[in-house]
């Protein structure tokens, strides 16, 4: 059986995989986590290689041994429960994680985080350098990925230059939280008026219940990107419940302020690109998490969080 050491050589930041499954059964078989399937009355075995993965989401059907979770967790690796194509049974609520219980995490980044926290205008600093980091991540993307480009998603279309050059200002300026989740959504929901118009689907309106494919790809990419989010956060010892933007009342808000560092750049587009294409939700999986790789984006929310956790502290961290 691999060692704990080996199960962790490599760093949660630099992870290349996560998992959706269905209609399975997880176990553990000869030091190795495995997930057996049923096909033409054949059992199929298929192996996780837990110690490259952030997270494994669970969906209908699926059923998980005790030994593969004590495998799991000792690599580090998160596990949801969720509905059907990644995405929760019951309205909006979020993904149920259970985080391994390990007490080797770093300190420094919650203690940094506390120490900002309770202060109303570093907490708002704090949200205002997320919402720049989303931002610049987004230009960055859409400036450099040749798929998206070639898809009409290019940074140096008119309108979409113009909106974005502003909109640093706009963030800069606002004297709350609740202004800056206005302009959060106001943005989001041009994007999501952009992305229609190039896609050809002009009558889009996005809601979390419809059964349109634009809509179903957009909730299955955004619970992809909590998983990250949720990684990110559990590797950092940071709480969920510490969030600097989103919903006081949820425990897992911080997860999506986290999640949001990514959801615009990667998830929107290919969710609009895919839906126009007809793709499968396979299909459309796999290309958020060869996005997502491609782009480096769970290095990137491992620097932002770290970066804003010392921000007032003047204490430089290692890398997790």
């Amino acid at each position: 059986m691999e060692q704990l050491t080996d199960l962790k050589a490599i760093l949660h930041s630099h992870r290349a995989n996560i998992y959706y499954l269905e209609k399975c059964r997880i176990l553990q078989k000869d030091g190795r986590v495995l997930y057996l399937t049923e096909a033409d009355k054949q059992n199929q075995y298929w192996n996780i290689p837990i110690a490259n993965t952030t997270c494994l989401l669970l969906g209908i059907g699926t059923s998980i041994t005790q030994a593969a979770m004590r495998m799991l967790a000792q690599a580090g690796v998160l596990v949801g429960f969720c509905g059907g194509g990644g995405t929760p049974l019951l309205m909006a609520t979020e993904i149920e994680w259970l985080t391994p219980q390990s007490e080797y995490r770093p300190t420094e980044y919650l203690q940094g985080w506390m120490g900002f926290w309770f202060d109303e205008a570093k907490r708002l600093a704090a949200a205002k350098i997320f919402q720049q980091s989303r931002l610049q991540f987004l230009q960055k993307v859409w400036s450099k990925d040749r798929e998206l480009k070639l898809e009409g998603f290019d940074i140096h279309a008119p309108w979409l230059e113009s909106m974005l050059a502003e909109h640093p200002t706009k963030i800069e300026a606002a004297r709350n939280v609740g202004k800056l989740l206005q302009l959060e959504a106001d943005l989001t929901k041009k994007l999501y008026g952009f992305a229609a118009r190039n896609t050809k689907q002009d009558g889009f309106v996005r809601e979390r219940e419809a059964q349109d494919k634009a809509n179903n790809f957009l909730n299955h990419g955004n619970y992809l990107a909590y998983g990250l989010g949720a990684t990110t956060l559990w590797v950092l010892g940071i709480p969920h419940g510490f969030a600097v933007m989103h919903g006081k009342t949820r425990r897992g808000a911080l997860v999506f302020d986290v999640a949001d560092l990514i959801k615009d750049s990667i998830v929107l587009p290919w969710a609009f690109i895919c839906a126009k294409e007809n793709a499968s939700e396979q299909e459309f999986r796999q290309q958020c998490l060869q996005a997502f790789t491609d782009h480096k984006a769970l290095g990137f929310m491992f620097n932002e969080v770290k970066r804003v956790a010392l921000l007032f502290s003047g204490v430089e961290g290692e890398e997790p």
